[in-house]
């Protein structure tokens, strides 16, 4: 075939290409050449600067809500009335304690009592937290005492480039208190593990409070820094005002109150306390050997934080999106999931039932010319139970991958694989929410989404799904879902993207399933008006 191997070799270049050859009995060689353009990595990118961005809770929640203000959403509080505030065809969010937010769309055809929508997800990781008395040295280390927040892989966070990130609560010029977000990007501390040499156990341990402690620095050079000698080091100036604490310089070391003063732009002095915790400052990226990979902190669960906030802006993204929409698009991301959600930003407070209660109630709009909420329809008197009896929540968070070295870990035929679609989680113990109606309802939307462009599949549109349930021998996580099932007596499924190594400092995932689940979550919003009224369990 004169001429073919540079065409080919051009082609190549563009394009992933696959050849199949048929021999025949008169070795004439028939050659077809299928070609298939490379997916596309955009959303893997995308969701790369979210986590980049969002070492802590209060960063996810800053990195969503800039993402919703651009997409045209507009924040309202708790504290205030909604009734002349939210219109029809309008887009909102809310925040509680800067670690969590929910965000919604009305839509236009919306009437009080009508279903919501809803995809729900957490904000928080396993790390380590900043002891409030932080200050230790010991053999001319200094070094900062931590505290272990959820159920984290530890050993993984030894010989790790580490850093600090959270809050400060700063006093302003006029005398007022913000808070002010800190994300410091150069790494400042390190938990060394012991040499070989010096301890020749055959497993890894240590002890959580001894020996988890990460180093700062050298107690010579700071006290260089500061001018002082071992003479002079504990010389402190008594006079001042009484202070029922200690200030913050006296409970962590001086230098590391100055680097978060001067990352929040205030004086050190106008620091008055401060939440920190410790994150890898090495940079989430794509991998593997055809980039079909992600190699990163926090998978669980930014990732599926992430996929819930792109859905919810790409649904309502069209103009005439909301238009013919009876019902309203909800997204939910809490905090403090790993420690159990008993906080008043946890998915177990008060939180997402209060909004509903409050979103359930708003009426139909009379006429163009009466476009606000600040009548309300004479019988509410049950309608926040009739919007709860008909909306449906995916509780969204991270699932396992199969995993090559521990095949037998899994069950036999419940093993998800990376970039085959999310997973959804079935545990006959209701660890997880799922059922058989809320799983036909996820097949009808993923049957009815974008099709991905990972997809080998014919089809025009839809992207896959599949299924987990735990063996019989092992332990089961839970989730959300459940606890917002019980608390609402909404029709609820968990779901997630299969990952590996879940809750250690570096996890990784498949870069297709990022668009796999967005996809999935916009369809289900688009398509949940149409969906709800035909899937009836009473």
């Amino acid at each position: 075939m004169p001429g073919t191997s540079s065409k080919l070799a051009a082609l190549l270049h563009q394009t992933t290409t696959t050849r199949t050859c048929i021999i025949g009995p008169a070795q004439r060689r028939s050659c077809a050449l299928s070609t298939m353009s490379k997916p596309s990595l955009k959303a893997a990118e995308d969701f790369l600067s979210f986590v980049n961005a969002s070492p802590t809770p209060f960063h996810a929640v800053k990195s969503a809500r800039e993402r919703l203000e651009k997409a045209g959403f507009t924040q309202i509080k708790e504290r205030d009335s909604w009734a002349s505030t939210l219109l029809p065809g309008g887009k909102y969010f809310l925040t509680r304690n800067g670690s969590s937010i929910v965000a919604f769309a009305i839509g236009k055809k919306w009437k009080a009592g009508n279903p919501i929508a809803m995809v729900g997800a957490h904000t928080d990781s396993p790390c380590l937290r900043i002891k409030p008395v932080s200050k230790r040295q010991s053999d001319g280390f200094l070094q900062v005492a931590v505290e272990t927040y959820g159920g984290g892989l530890w050993h993984t966070w030894f010989d790790r480039d580490l850093s600090i990130a959270g809050r400060a609560m700063v006093k302003t010029k006029d005398g007022t208190i913000e808070q002010r977000l800190v994300k410091v990007d150069r790494p400042i501390l390190r938990v060394p593990t012991l040499a070989i040499h010096l301890d020749r156990q055959e497993k890894f341990e240590f002890n959580k409070e001894s020996q988890l402690f990460p180093i700062a620095g050298l107690a010579a050079a700071e006290l260089n820094r500061q001018g002082k000698t071992e003479e002079t080091k504990d010389e402190e100036k008594k006079d001042g005002p009484f202070e029922p604490l200690a200030a913050p310089t006296q409970r962590h070391h001086p230098y590391l109150v100055d680097i978060i003063a001067e990352e929040v732009g205030a004086n050190t002095t106008d620091i008055l306390d401060f939440e920190m915790v410790l994150y890898d400052t090495q940079k989430s990226v794509v991998g593997g050997l055809n980039n079909e990979l992600i190699f990163s902190a926090r998978l669980d669960n930014l990732m599926m934080s992430y996929c819930s906030v792109d859905a919810l802006v790409k649904s309502v993204s069209p103009e005439t999106s909301l238009d013919k929409d009876s019902t309203i698009r909800l997204i939910a991301l809490f905090d403090h999931e790993e420690i159990g959600s008993q906080t008043a930003q946890g998915a177990d407070s008060n939180l997402l039932p209060a909004v509903i209660r409050r979103l359930s109630v708003l009426p139909a709009s009379e006429s163009s010319s009466d476009k606000s909420y600040d009548k309300l329809e004479a019988d509410t008197a049950t309608v926040y139970e009739q919007t709860l009896s008909t909306s449906f929540l995916i509780s969204a968070d991270m699932a396992h991958s199969v995993h090559p070295n521990y095949p037998a870990k899994y069950e036999s035929q419940h093993r998800p694989e990376m970039n085959k679609g999310t997973v959804i989680k079935v545990n006959a113990n209701a660890r997880y929410a799922t059922n058989s109606p809320g799983i036909v309802l996820l097949q009808e939307a993923a049957r009815r989404a974008k099709k991905a462009s990972s997809s080998i599949s014919t089809a025009k549109e839809g992207v896959p799904l599949q299924l987990f349930v735990v063996r019989n021998d092992s332990s089961c996580g839970s989730t959300i879902g459940p606890m917002l099932s019980a608390a609402m007596g909404a029709r609820t499924l968990d779901l997630g993207n299969p990952q590996l190594s879940m809750h250690s400092i570096r996890e990784t995932c498949g870069a297709h399933d990022v668009e796999h689940a967005v996809n999935l979550f916009e369809s289900f919003f688009v398509h949940f008006d149409e969906l709800e009224k035909k899937i009836i369990v009473d």
